[in-house]
């Protein structure tokens, strides 16, 4: 007589394939995750961005515009720098506060970030771009 009983190999199977799927699940996360909040309806405030090209490169500057436009940025001027042999891209926090300045940095694939205070109504936030360029983040 044949005993029924327990098929643990099946439950091992369907406990492994959850795991992965976890897995799977939290790496797309991380990866795409932070990108859709910023263009949600009824975002609580809008971040006013300045590109400063200092690579040298000719178009970095708006192709980094372009990127941070896709996720919700107000970018406010796109230009050259004074120099142009920075060798590290940074972000620039503007204001007081640094909220702002690391979620912008957060997006770029978080180059460094100082904060340099001025009174301006024109940006939050400002993006140097350096020699370093191909360090940030600029394609989806």
């Amino acid at each position: 007589m044949a005993r029924k009983g327990v098929d643990f190999g099946g439950i091992g199977i369907g406990l492994l394939a959850a795991a992965v799927l976890a897995l799977v699940g939290s790496w797309g996360w991380s990866h795409w995750g932070h990108r859709t909040h910023r263009g949600a309806p009824g975002a609580a405030r809008v971040i006013r961005v300045q590109i400063l090209n200092g690579s040298g490169e000719p178009g970095i500057g708006t192709r980094v515009a372009i990127f941070l436009r896709e996720g919700g940025y107000r970018v406010v001027e796109v230009r050259n720098a004074e120099r142009s042999d920075f060798f590290a891209s940074m972000v620039v926090a503007r204001r007081g506060e640094l909220s702002s300045a690391r979620e912008v940095a957060h997006y770029l694939g978080e180059p460094p970030l100082i904060q340099q205070a001025w009174d301006s109504e024109l940006a939050d936030v400002s993006v140097v771009i350096g020699s370093d360029r191909s360090r940030l983040r600029v394609e989806p």
